[in-house]
Parts: C-alpha cells; sequence; structure tokens
C-alpha cells in the first residue's frame, strides 16, 4: 500500500515537472516579447473607419511597444477574408486583427456555415470606439422629424423605404429595427456600398437611411442631406442639435456599431494584456482621441476581459435579432 502511494506521488510529481517545462518556453516568449513586427490585420479597404482607426492608434503603440505595427489590409466578403485569416494565423502574439460589428456579430449570424468562430477563435484585447448612426433624408423631404416619418408611414403602408450599403449591413439592421419599434414597414432598397445609396437619397428617389455620423455629418452640416434622429442613447457629440431616436418616443431604441481589437485564440495572457497596456495607452493620448472621435464615435478602452464580455453579448444580441427577423446573406 504503501509503495503504491509512494509511486502515485512521484507520478504527480513527475508531472508537475513536466507541465512546468512546457510552461517555461511560452513564459520566456512573454517576457521577453515583442522580439519583432506584429501583424495588424485590417479587414476592410484603406480609408474606412476600420482602417482610419488603425492607423490612428497603430504609430503610437509601435513607438511604446518597441516595435513596428504593420497594417496588413486583407479586404472582401463583408471583413470575413480578414477576420478568418486572423483566426488561423499562429497564437503567438505576432498578428492581432481590428474586428468589427459586421464581421463578428452580424455576417456570421447572416450565414450558413462560417469560416471563424467570432467567440470561440479569438482573444479580445480591447475595444476601441462605440458609434451610434444617424437616420437621413434627402433636404427637399417634407419629414423633418421622426413623428413625421412614422406618421407618413402609416398613411402610406409600404409605399416608403430605406436604403442600405448591402444585406445584412448594420444600416439594413437599423432600418429593420425602426420598423419594428415603430411599428411601421419601409421597404428596404439594397446597394452596392454607401456611396450609390446616399446618391439616390440625395436625389429622393429613396425616403430614408440610416448611415455613419463620421461619414455624414459635413453633408448635414452643408444641408446636402437632412438628419432626423440618432440611434444611440445619447445625442451624438458631433451632431448635439440632433435628437435620439429614444428622446422621440422610440423606447429602448439604442443601436450602435463598434470596433475591438483581437488576437488568435490561445495567445498567452501576457502578450493580450501587455498589448491591452500599450494600446489603451495610445487611446488615451489627447490629440489621438480628438482623431479617433473625428470619425463619429466615442473612445472607449477596456481591459480584455471586459472587451470580451461586451463583444460576446452583442454577438448573442446580432444574431438573436437576424434570426428572428429571418434575414439571411442569400
Amino acid at each position: 500500500m504503501r509503495i503504491q502511494c509512494v509511486r502515485k506521488a512521484a507520478a504527480f510529481v513527475s508531472l508537475g515537472i513536466i507541465s512546468a517545462l512546457i510552461a517555461i518556453p511560452q513564459a520566456i516568449s512573454a517576457q521577453n516579447y515583442p522580439t519583432r513586427p506584429i501583424r495588424l490585420i485590417i479587414p476592410f479597404p484603406p480609408g474606412g473607419s476600420t482602417d482610419t482607426y488603425a492607423r490612428v492608434i497603430s504609430p503610437k503603440v509601435s513607438e511604446s511597444i518597441g516595435q513596428q505595427v504593420v497594417i496588413d489590409n486583407r479586404t472582401g466578403a463583408g471583413g470575413a477574408i480578414g477576420a478568418e485569416l486572423a483566426a488561423k494565423a499562429p497564437a503567438d502574439g505576432y498578428t492581432i486583427w481590428l474586428g468589427q460589428t459586421a464581421n463578428l456579430a452580424i455576417g456570421p449570424a447572416l450565414r450558413a456555415k462560417n469560416p471563424y468562430d467570432p467567440i470561440n477563435d479569438f482573444a479580445a484585447i480591447s475595444l476601441v470606439q462605440k458609434a451610434s448612426s444617424v437616420l437621413v433624408v434627402s433636404p427637399s423631404s417634407p419629414i423633418k422629424t421622426l413623428k413625421d416619418l412614422v406618421e407618413l408611414a402609416k398613411k402610406k403602408p409600404e409605399g416608403l423605404t430605406y436604403g442600405s450599403a448591402g444585406i445584412g449591413t448594420a444600416g439594413h439592421l437599423n432600418g429593420h429595427l425602426l420598423n419594428v419599434a415603430a411599428g411601421i414597414n419601409l421597404t428596404h432598397v439594397p446597394y452596392k456600398g454607401a456611396a450609390p445609396a446616399m446618391l439616390d437619397l440625395q436625389a429622393g428617389r429613396i425616403t430614408l437611411m440610416a448611415t455613419s455620423i463620421g461619414s455624414s455629418a459635413g453633408m448635414i452640416r452643408q444641408g446636402k442631406i437632412r438628419a432626423i434622429a440618432s440611434t444611440g442613447s445619447k445625442r451624438a457629440r458631433q451632431l448635439p442639435d440632433v435628437p435620439t431616436a429614444m428622446e422621440q418616443g422610440l423606447k429602448n431604441f439604442d443601436v450602435t456599431t463598434w470596433h475591438v481589437f483581437m488576437a488568435p485564440a490561445k495567445t498567452p495572457p501576457a502578450m493580450i494584456d501587455l498589448l491591452n497596456k500599450h494600446i489603451v495607452a495610445a487611446m488615451n493620448i489627447p490629440d489621438i482621441q480628438e482623431k479617433l472621435m473625428s470619425e463619429g464615435g466615442e473612445v472607449t478602452p477596456t481591459t480584455p476581459k471586459e472587451a470580451s464580455e461586451f463583444v460576446r453579448s452583442e454577438i448573442i444580441k446580432w444574431g438573436d435579432l437576424i434570426r428572428k427577423a429571418g434575414i439571411t446573406a442569400d
């Protein structure tokens, strides 16, 4: 009996030694990290909000972390191509990416098959920003307020339209949520991008469009389009005179988009924490905050845990919405 106990104890000690030996290289790697450039995958083309956020933050991170952060734009499939590439990258801290609502919450819920798991394939580092959208109409439209829109829509069932940059985009889902919340039935008109939708809105060929504040604030101030409501829980900083949909009677209508820095799943926690430290420090620099907020959102640095919990809740929320609405990518 005593011999068996000794053998079991020896076995446990051996397992402990083996586990420690396995952990040593990872600990050393994390301690010396980073020793070479870090690739930052951006799943959208240069020039958009996602790319802009990356290019504003990455130079400061490069400077403070001691290695270059190299931006790698991998576009296509609504951001899914870049997300898949990040999901399959080595979990060694040298590949990170900037995900957002479309390719983490909306896109995966629309597709029957996904090339990546938005929850299990990634480790969150920090949120970057949250942004509401703005509901806009043509400057020649008789609609001045959200109340005007609802009243007109009820007088003309299925007679009014809303445009979006495509099926499953934030603009599409904003319109669907508006229909549900207001009890109206605006007809969705999907376009191949936001630009042609905006041209048709200005010409009066569609009634309404939900669009980003960063891309539309200038046109609103110039009178090229008219804002009737913002979609967040509070008024947008760039459009302080535009009341929210909630202020105008649509209770609980709080629709925002967001961006988040992520790494492949199983990236060592020590590396995640170090990346978080430098990314959050960059976002807290006043001139960096000003540049980020010029895109229309609010800067929201978080801990990795806070980011992970938020993204998970958003994936569940948007997934439930899309399934209940019966919206598909087809």
